[in-house]
């Protein structure tokens, strides 16, 4: 019990670091996005920005989120595990040479034919708008190469429990892109945010490998070593995980040919709501499963079960205390979020109320992808990567399907297809639930039970305090100015979380113990620099 409360507090701790960083790299990407949105406004160019770099992120999830997350760090750090130091770097460095080759192959055909994958990114766009989107994907498509390595940079970091550096990676990235789109955009337009989209990359990849040969000491020189055991098994994974992604990220394809028939801005504007959702999702759910991946893998390859099934009800109920609020949070305050983090220059209150608009749908989505984060690691943490891809057909198809419901008998437009979204992932997370039930016996869905249901309660006393309290604020301020904006907002989320706070001790909630943990693993962590 001893053993198992220490991995707990070793996981929060180390949540805390992660989310902390994580934290500062979504301020930066609402910088960003900030910058984007005053520089180009919500216009068509900015469509065809957005939608260039859906062919760079299919190939960077296919990697960063499927190979090394599937099937890298579980076997190098089964080898760790097992204090085979040596082993694990043989299969790493194999890997990582690999990897390497791979990505200048596909980058280079990448530039090479983008005039052909264009238009499965944006079927709705012609003329100038196509030649525009030729472009960006063939400046964007370099940065790939970076962010892929520096997707593997982690992956080791992470499997050495250092999680710092690569949290840090996405500081520097989202940076020069803010600068870029300053400095940089007035002189060479859009484009010049595809430049600072490859610098970023770079930099995010630097920052992280001179650690990791420094680490990688016995570091494998013949270039990739295919008979070797641990590179059978990942290939033996990965397969699954990359068919699974593909079918994701397709989904998020085929939607984004949907938003582009629709008005002009609504890519715009679904990417800007779906980023603001992913700020709570990106901080706490992706923040914590970064941080218990490692935990998981390594339990898993001791064969530990109970301990593994512990850190995954843990892991799932703090993810569930904390994003449910999150989630009744930003459907509340959809409008005075969006107001003022983007209406400004360009952006103007007829786009704020658009971006609100889908916000809304998104939100409902919001528990259920932070749920398929801690899900999906156990999977990968069991060397299991077909069941995610078995139950990713079925919702993919689901969510097509939806969406074409939604926009053929509602008046929903682009709300539809976040709400196809959010419906899809919700369907998505409760078969794997089902799944791993299924697998592993009780999981736990007592407590996690509970503490949905708690959360809800509180969210729902939260929702009348943050709701007045924004109504409240706005007949003393000037929503006109940003200070005014940001008094209605921050003093409505800062009434809402003590609330939230306050009820869910009064409920004799664990998890805001949980929470404590992770704020004393940040200050611990500060304390020491």
């Amino acid at each position: 019990m001893a053993d198992n409360l220490s991995s707990k507090q070793r996981v929060a701790r180390a949540a805390g670091i992660v989310m902390f960083a994580i934290f500062l790299s979504r301020v930066l990407g609402f910088v960003r996005e900030r910058a984007i949105a005053t520089v180009f406004g919500r216009t068509g160019e900015t469509d065809v920005f957005f939608a260039a770099f859906a062919i760079p992120d299919l190939m960077y999830q296919l990697l960063v989120g499927g190979v090394i997350s599937s099937a890298f760090i579980p076997v190098f750090t089964q080898y760790l595990a097992r204090d085979d130091e040596e082993q694990a770097w043989h299969v790493a460095s194999s890997f990582i040479n690999l990897a390497g080759f791979l990505l200048v192959g596909l980058t280079l055909l990448g530039i090479i034919f983008t005039p052909i994958l264009a238009p499965l990114v944006g079927i709705g766009f012609e003329g100038e708008q196509r030649a525009l989107l030729i472009k960006l994907m063939r400046v964007t498509f370099p940065a790939v190469f970076f962010t892929a390595l520096s997707g593997i940079s982690a992956g080791v970091l992470n499997s050495y429990q250092k999680f710092t550096l690569p949290a840090i990676g996405p500081l520097i990235y989202n940076s020069a892109q803010i600068i870029s789109a300053y400095v940089v955009g007035p002189i060479l337009g859009i484009v010049g945010m595809a430049y600072g989209t490859v610098v970023g990359s770079f930099g995010s990849f630097f920052v992280q490998f001179p650690t990791v040969l420094q680490l990688g000491r016995r570091y494998y020189q013949k270039l990739v070593d295919f008979r070797h055991p641990g590179m059978r098994r990942m290939f033996k994974l990965m397969v699954p995980a990359i068919v699974g992604l593909s079918i994701s990220q397709i989904n998020m394809i085929v939607g984004q040919n949907l938003a582009s028939l629709l008005d002009t801005g609504s890519i715009v504007a679904l990417r800007i709501a779906n980023r603001l959702i992913n700020f709570p999702l990106g901080i706490f759910a992706m923040g914590l499963s970064t941080a218990i991946f490692p935990t998981l893998a390594a339990q898993a390859a001791k064969q530990e079960l109970t301990e593994l099934k512990e850190t995954f009800s843990f892991g799932l109920r703090l993810v569930f205390y904390i994003t449910v609020p999150s989630a009744v949070g930003m459907a509340v305050l959809r409008v005075p979020i969006v107001r003022l983090l983007f209406e400004t220059g360009e952006f103007t209150s007829q786009d704020t109320a658009i971006t609100a608009y889908a916000l809304l749908f998104y939100s409902a989505g919001l528990v259920a992808q932070a749920g398929l984060q801690i899900l999906t690691r156990v999977f990968y943490s069991l060397q299991d990567t077909v069941t995610p891809v078995k139950v990713g057909l079925i919702t993919v198809i689901l969510n097509f399907g939806i969406s074409m419901v939604l926009l053929t008998w509602t008046n929903l437009d682009l709300g539809g297809l976040a709400l196809a979204y959010s419906v899809t992932s919700l369907i998505q997370m409760l078969l794997l639930i089902v799944s791993l039930r299924k697998k592993l016996g009780v999981i736990d869905g007592s407590r996690i039970l509970k503490t949905a249901a708690y959360a809800g309660a509180a969210s729902a006393v939260m929702a009348l305090v943050t709701h007045y309290t924004a109504v409240f604020a706005a007949g003393f301020v000037n929503l006109a100015s940003p200070s005014g904006r940001l008094l209605q907002t921050g003093g409505a989320i800062a009434a809402g979380v003590l609330v939230y706070a306050v009820v869910t001790i009064i409920l004799r909630m664990d998890e805001p113990l949980f929470v404590l943990e992770m704020i004393k693993g940040r200050l611990a962590r500060t304390g020491r620099r």
